[in-house]
Parts: C-alpha cells; structure tokens; sequence
C-alpha cells in the first residue's frame, strides 16, 4: 500500500518577518546602552591593558584615529587570509569611490562604493555562518557539562553546603563538584582553569573526572595534591593551568581539612571577624615537582567557609574597576551568621548589581559550607 510522505512531514514553525523582529528590537532594547557596552567589549577583547592605557593618555582627536587604527589592525589580524584580502579590497574599493578607466577609445566608470558593501557583507555572512556552526556545537557541550554537574547542594549531617556556578559564556572553566567519599565523609571542589570557552571547559572535565578517581582512595592531602599534578601537568597544553581548592568534611565533626592549589584565597566568617586562607601552593599543571600542603581548620556553628572563583574578584563595572576581596569582606560581614543559601545569594546579587549592564568576563562560582548551629537542620 503507497503511502503519502507528505502525512509524516511535521510543518516548520514560520519564520518571523524580518520588520517585525526589527520594530521589537527598537521598542524593546536600550539600543544606545546597548552600542556602549558593545564598544567597551570590542575594546577589551581586541586592545591588551597597555594598549588601552595608552589610548588614555592620547589628546582627543589622535585617540580617534589611533584606536580606529589599531582595531581594525587587530580583527584583520584575526580573519582567515582570504577573508582579510577580501576586506581590504573592499577597503579599497571604499577609498577609491568612482574609478573611471580608459584604454585607447575604450573606457569605462565605475562606483566602486556598492561592490565594498557587498563583499563586506559577504564577510559578514561567513563570519555569522562559522558562529552559528560553532554555537550548535557548544550547545551540546554545554548539556554535557550541565550533565555532569552537582543537580543539587549534597546533604551532611552538622553540615549546611551551598553550591553555584555560573558560566560567562555557555560554556566555561570553573569546576564545582561534591564527591562522596564515605557515607559520612564528603568532599567539595571548586577549580578554575585558565581561560574560557570551550577548551577551559574540556580540561574541566578532565579535572573532575581525574579528582572522581583519586579523592576517594588517597593517603594524604598531600599525595594527592602531588599526583594530580603529575597528571595535570603530563596531560596539559602549553600555557594552561587549573587553579583548585579541595575541602573535606566529616558529618558531625567541626573539622575541614583542606587543600589549595593556587586559588582564590577563601574566607572563614566567624562570631567576630573575617577570616582570609591564603594559598600554600602554585596552581596545577605548571610544575611537577610541586609540593603540596594540606590545610586544617575548625569551624564553630553558624561559622562558615566561603571559597570563590576570580569571576567575583575580576567582575568589572563599567569604570573598569574589579570587585575585588575588600567588596566580598565587607559583603560577609554584614552576613555573619546567616545561611549558606542567602550568603551565596546576597554575594552573587552584589556582584551583579556592581558589574550592572556589563558584560561578564568570567564565570563565577562559588562554594558555602557552615557548622550548623544547634537545633538548626543541616540542610539550610
């Protein structure tokens, strides 16, 4: 019996009128805001700080020209070599304008003006199909990064444990993860590897699942600071290192055992201070001989361990101005003796409300946990 194709084909959604998605935009999107921050974005990711800093310093009118200069030096530099011909012959073709030619009796006149906007549209074009491609890709390793996350905060008897990570692009290098090592005994991480993207993201994996194997069969801290170093070191690429903080905690003890491999230094709100841990050791992955300590700490109850990745202490406003440890000492001290879920939370909102209409540089995680005070349930 025939069948009729046409049954098991599902109809595609419409497409939306190009004039429609352009009205919303107008009426919906703070367009000059919007073209501000794109400005300061282009200039952060194709001028380096001394470049930036020398601009500042330039009279008005050659700062214009200057920076024109060195921005389209730098995305040239960043096309593929035959898209770059074709952009400056289009650049070419813009100066030129009208070109008449003539050859004996024969000439010819030309705006030259309308072929530059063709073949930078075509550029364009290339450029948004390479992007499209790429974000198709990065969207399922973004599922899969999402997969092998923590879904929710692990529980610990004495303990209250507040997790988060948030990726500056879709996918990013940050590493939060919770291993159990025994029914009562729990271990948190929260690394950082060098870069974004979706190279960070890979050696992320690679970190987590190298952590999973050693955590929980290790003799010491030590050791395995040591070995996962080895590892990391062997395995790495040029120029990469994993920067990694690695607690231990045991249900109703009071004790965190510790150890910090060149990270953020981590702070410890007690009754009466703040507390700053500073690292005791280089980041992974840069040399192999590296030693490693480990670190102890007792926790009263409702004292908490706060460790952080750089996407808080580098969040920039538009000033240019980090976050930084002082903003997050201060932010803890009005929140001594709170729980680990409204710390975190408070903490993430101060840095959204200081970073505002920013784009944000790089992925921000965090990692809360605190002695549970008597009569409170451990879960926050």
């Amino acid at each position: 019996m025939s069948r009729n194709p046409k049954r098991f084909v599902s109809r595609a959604r419409p497409e939306p009128r190009l004039r429609d998605t352009v009205w919303q935009d107008i009426r919906e999107g703070d367009v000059p805001r919007a073209l501000r921050r794109d400005f300061r974005d282009i200039q952060r990711f194709y001028l380096d700080d001394e470049r930036r800093h020398e601009l500042a310093r330039m009279r008005p009118l050659k700062r214009l020209f200057v920076r024109v200069f060195w921005l389209l030096k730098a995305s040239l530099l960043k096309l593929s070599p035959a898209r770059r011909l074709l952009v400056l012959a289009a650049l070419a073709f813009l100066v030129l304008g009208e070109t008449r030619f003539q050859w004996g009796e024969f000439s010819f006149s030309s705006d030259l003006g309308p072929w530059s906007a063709v073949i930078l549209l075509f550029v364009l074009m290339l450029e948004l199909k390479d992007k499209l491609l790429a974000r198709d890709e990065i969207e399922i390793a973004r599922q899969v990064q999402l997969a092998l996350l923590p879904h929710e905060a692990p529980r610990l008897d004495g303990w209250s444990i507040h997790l988060f990570t948030r990726p500056a692009n879709d996918v990013g290098g940050d590493l939060v993860d919770a291993i159990r090592l025994a029914p009562d005994q729990l271990a948190l991480i929260l690394g950082d590897v060098a870069g974004k993207g979706l190279g960070a993201a890979l050696l992320a994996a690679k970190l987590q699942a190298t952590l999973r194997a050693l955590a929980p069969g290790h003799r010491s801290l030590d050791a395995l600071g040591q070995q996962l170093n080895r590892i990391m070191t062997r395995d790495g690429l040029p120029n990469r290192f994993s920067t990694l903080f690695y607690l231990e905690i045991a249900a109703e003890g009071d004790e965190v055992r510790y150890l910090n491999a060149g990270h953020c230094p981590p702070f410890v709100v007690r009754g009466s201070r703040v507390d700053l841990l500073k690292p005791a050791s280089l980041p992974l992955g840069i040399d192999a001989e590296e030693h490693f300590a480990e670190g102890r700490l007792s926790l009263a109850p409702g004292e908490a361990l706060v460790a952080y990745s750089d996407g808080v202490t580098e969040a920039r406003n538009a000033a240019d101005e980090m976050f930084g440890e002082r903003r997050i000492e201060r932010a803890l001290e009005r929140l001594r003796g709170r729980g680990v879920s409204e710390i975190g939370a408070r903490l993430v909102r101060a840095v959204d409300d200081f970073v505002a209409d920013e784009r944000r540089d790089d992925d921000l995680s965090l990692v809360i946990v605190a002695r549970a005070p008597a009569g409170r349930p451990s879960s926050d």
